[in-house]
C-alpha cells in the first residue's frame, strides 16, 4: 500500500491570468515545464557553474538527524566550502543539504541570470533562496513558517516532491509547536502499521526536472527527495488568505519563541513530549 497521492497537474507554460484563475485562487499546485527557457540560468545553472562562481564561500549544511533541544531554530549541523560540498555531491551520496541559503547576497552575479516572473503576486525580491542536496537526501515533511506562496525552480537532475494541504493536518502526525511531522516517518515508503492515520491523508506528487517550476500554495506541507544531486531556487510571495497570514504572524512571533523558551527550560524532555503528543493527538481519531 502507498500514500493516496494524485499527480500534480503539468502545463507547458502559463499566463498570469490563467495562473491566478486556475491555481492561485483555488490554491492548487501546478508544475510549469517550459517557463524559464529564456533565462540565462536555464542553460548556465548546474553544479559546475555554481562551483565556478562561489566555490570558496562557506555554506551551512543540514542532515536528517532528529531535532535536538540544543540546536537553535534552523541551526546548521556543519559548514564547508561550496566547492568541496559540490565535489562531495558528485562523488558519493551524502545526507548533507544546503537549506534556505540566500546565495544571491554572496554571489551577486547570479541575479543577472534570471528575472522575477510576473505571476500576479508580489514576490519578495530580497530573499531568493537556494537548496542543494545529494542523491537520496531529503527534507522532513514540513511547511514554511510564513505560509508563503512558493515558486520552486529546479536545476540539474531530478527531485521527488510530495505535498499536502493544511486540511490534512489531522492525519500527518504533526508535531505541536513546530512546523514538521514526526521525523521518523519515511514519506517515500511509509509504514502504515506504525502510522495508520497516514492512510487517510490525501496529497499530491511529482518529479521535477531541470528548468521546471513548481507552484506550492500557501502553507502546503512539502517533502522533497533528491533522486540525483541537484539544486533549486525558491521565490516567495506573502500569504494572502487572512487566516494564513495571521497564522504566519503567530508562528514567527509567538510559536517560535514559545518553542525556544521551552527548549531552554525543559531541554530534551520538551522535544520528547512534543513527539509523543504527535502520536497521541493523531491516533485519537482511529
Amino acid at each position: 500500500m502507498s500514500l493516496n497521492l494524485q499527480d500534480i497537474p503539468r502545463v507547458k507554460t502559463l499566463t498570469k491570468e490563467d495562473f491566478i484563475k486556475h491555481y492561485f485562487k483555488p490554491q492548487k499546485p501546478v508544475v510549469i515545464e517550459r517557463f524559464i527557457e529564456d533565462w540565462p540560468a536555464y542553460t548556465k545553472w548546474n553544479l559546475d557553474y555554481m562551483k565556478a562562481v562561489g566555490g570558496d564561500i562557506i555554506v551551512p549544511l543540514y542532515d536528517d538527524r532528529p531535532v535536538d533541544y540544543k540546536d537553535g531554530f534552523n541551526e546548521p549541523h556543519a559548514k564547508m566550502k561550496l566547492g568541496e560540498y559540490i565535489d562531495l555531491l558528485k562523488r558519493e551520496p551524502t545526507k548533507f543539504r544546503i537549506f534556505l541559503w540566500n546565495a544571491l547576497k554572496e554571489i551577486p552575479q547570479l541575479q543577472q541570470d534570471f528575472t522575477f516572473p510576473d505571476f500576479g503576486l508580489r514576490l519578495m525580491k530580497g530573499i531568493p533562496m537556494l537548496f542543494f542536496g545529494g542523491k537520496d537526501s531529503h527534507t522532513f515533511m514540513h511547511y514554511d513558517i510564513d505560509l508563503a506562496n512558493i515558486f520552486h525552480f529546479h536545476f540539474e537532475g531530478k527531485k521527488q516532491v510530495i505535498l499536502f494541504d493544511q486540511n490534512q493536518n489531522d492525519y500527518l502526525y504533526k508535531i505541536p509547536h513546530s512546523l514538521i511531522t514526526r521525523e521518523d516517518i519515511d514519506f517515500n515508503n511509509p509504514d502504515f502499521e506504525k502510522w495508520p492515520m497516514l492512510k487517510k491523508a490525501k496529497g499530491f506528487k511529482t518529479e521535477l526536472n531541470h528548468g521546471e517550476v513548481l507552484y506550492m500554495p500557501e502553507g502546503y506541507w512539502h517533502y522533497m527527495r533528491y533522486v540525483t544531486p541537484g539544486f533549486s531556487m525558491s521565490l516567495r510571495a506573502i500569504a494572502r488568505n487572512p487566516k494564513n497570514f495571521s497564522k504566519a504572524v503567530y508562528n514567527v512571533f509567538v510559536m517560535r519563541n514559545i518553542d525556544n523558551v521551552m527548549r531552554r527550560i525543559q531541554g530534551q524532555k520538551w522535544i520528547d513530549w512534543k513527539n509523543e503528543q504527535a502520536i497521541v493527538k493523531t491516533n485519537k481519531q482511529l
